[in-house]
């Protein structure tokens, strides 16, 4: 099997892509893979870094705003989505795939056009509860549309072939243990709060967890484990300010980048962070409470209607961005920590969303569209 893969510009739209081929190239070890991503794009590194043939075109998104700078720049997007189609259609004949998966952004649009154009079967893979713009347009041309969870066939055209696949959830996170992580972290009994709010760190939840995070290293009450990300640096020195030496207590576990997820994530009684699809996936796989902070400044706010999937099936609690304070925080954390029947509660709800054989389902699409396509 020859396969393209298009996606990118965030790691939600290039993890998924590189999860499911590389359980593609454990299933079918000799299946031919090229992924296609956008020029100056993070997939220019981590694809190949994760060990798969890359080439690129050069794609860009439309700016909402109206000012010159923006319609200039809007031209010069409508130009490159032409020049992008032509340039995918020639790396398509020339690798000569049997289909195509796009898992979402401003690059999967003109490669899974190209690969329709040319007769190419497409599939779609969406992360998110509400899908994004490329997906969105391309869904009625598609093969099959995998869908992360139910709540996003309802944003998207009637009379697509649906599937509800889920996102791919890394094995370590599907086998870590709490009682055995814990143990591992040199935790005790007290309750445990993971929070991050990505790689590189977010202001505004970082200067709300601060307070929690200061008031634990006086009260003792809770163990914390914080990411506080590449550009966060300053947290402990906020912390400090508040009245708490995060050097001086051993309850307190803060760093700025979490290297053993699966660890941290079992061991945790509630997790505060963002809602990228991926996470929510793992949250749920782990059955974990946790308290959304969806971040405002992605497309389509996507991450909005992730987190509401969850309030909505009463497995977790939202806060959104221009409501964060520390004080609000802190009152959701407490009141799920010290209510058993919530904990307990919110534990089942996210638990029953998840779907742990993701990779199945999702390889069973592609084997299914590559034998009807050569029937």
């Amino acid at each position: 099997m020859r396969v393209i893969f298009a996606g990118g510009g965030t790691a939600g739209h290039i993890n998924p892509a590189l999860a499911i081929a590389g359980y593609l190239k454990e299933k079918q070890p000799d299946t031919e893979i090229l992924y296609i991503g956008n020029k100056g794009g993070m997939e220019e590194r981590l694809v190949p870094n994760a060990g798969f043939k890359f080439t690129s075109i050069h794609v860009s998104g439309f700016k909402r705003s109206m000012s010159p700078k923006a319609l200039k720049a809007n031209i010069q997007t409508v130009c490159r989505a032409v020049s992008a189609t032509s340039a995918s259609k020639k790396i398509i004949k020339e690798f000569a795939p049997d289909l195509c998966i796009g898992t979402g952004g401003y690059v999967s649009g003109p490669v899974l056009k190209a690969a329709n154009e040319l007769g190419i079967p497409i599939l779609i893979h969406e992360q998110n509860a509400f899908p994004g713009v490329a997906n969105k347009m391309l869904s009625k041309k598609a093969d099959a549309v995998m869908l992360a969870i139910e709540d996003a066939r309802k944003h998207m055209k009637e009379g697509c072939n649906f599937v509800v696949t889920g996102n791919p959830v890394r094995r370590e996170i599907l086998l870590a243990n709490k009682m055995q992580s814990r143990k591992e972290l040199g935790l005790d009994e007290r309750p445990v709060v993971l929070s991050f709010g990505g790689s590189l760190g977010a202001q505004r939840v970082n200067e709300a967890l601060a307070y929690i995070i200061a008031r634990s290293g006086k009260d003792g009450k809770y163990q914390h484990i914080h990411a506080y990300g590449q550009y966060g640096l300053w947290f402990p020195d906020l912390v400090k300010k508040l009245g708490t030496d995060i050097s001086k207590c051993s309850n307190l576990d803060i760093r700025e980048y979490i290297d053993n997820m699966p660890v941290c994530l079992a061991a945790a009684d509630v997790v505060v962070c963002r809602a990228g699809a991926i996470t929510i996936s793992e949250i749920q796989a782990q059955g974990k409470p946790a308290v959304f902070i969806p971040s405002p400044n992605v497309a389509e706010n996507h991450q909005y209607h992730n987190a509401m999937a969850l309030v909505n099936k009463k497995a977790g609690e939202i806060i959104e961005e221009s409501e964060l304070t520390g004080e609000l925080l802190a009152e959701k954390i407490d009141k799920i920590v010290s209510d058993k029947d919530r904990l307990a509660q919110y534990s089942e709800n996210a638990r029953k969303m998840a779907i742990i054989d993701a990779n199945e389902r999702i390889y069973k699409v592609i084997t299914d569209t590559y034998n009807k396509s050569h029937s």
